[in-house]
């Protein structure tokens, strides 16, 4: 079965870095764009950053130059790098994956960022 398994959340202090990690399983990873989105308290799930097979890359306005996006397709996973964290980075983050018509997620990763 299709599964996106996120780690790497945690509680850092504002200004901290955070490394994301999504394991994928049961596709076939290359042909896939991935991403990370992030869903806050009464707020709607947001794209943070994308990135297709072959290496192109979006951001959000609000994480580009702090947050970097990356894939491994051999070892089937893509990160995010997420650095100068701000109070409201604070979310919890999901994987995403998609190819043709379909998509996938993961059950999220919980960042929380103190001020």
């Amino acid at each position: 079965q299709v599964q996106l398994v996120e780690s790497g959340g945690g509680l850092v202090q504002a200004g901290g870095s955070l490394r994301l990690s999504c394991a994928a399983s049961g596709i076939f990873f290359s042909l896939h764009t991935t991403g990370w989105y992030r869903q806050a308290p009464g707020k709607q799930r947001e794209l943070v950053a994308s990135i297709t097979g072959d290496g192109g890359t979006n951001y959000a306005d609000s994480v580009k130059g702090r947050f970097t996006i990356s894939r491994d397709n051999a070892k089937k996973m893509v990160f995010l790098q997420m650095n100068s964290l701000k109070p409201e980075d604070a979310a919890v983050y999901y994987c995403n994956s998609q190819f043709a018509n379909r998509a996938y997620w993961g059950q999220g990763t919980q960042v929380t960022v103190s001020s």
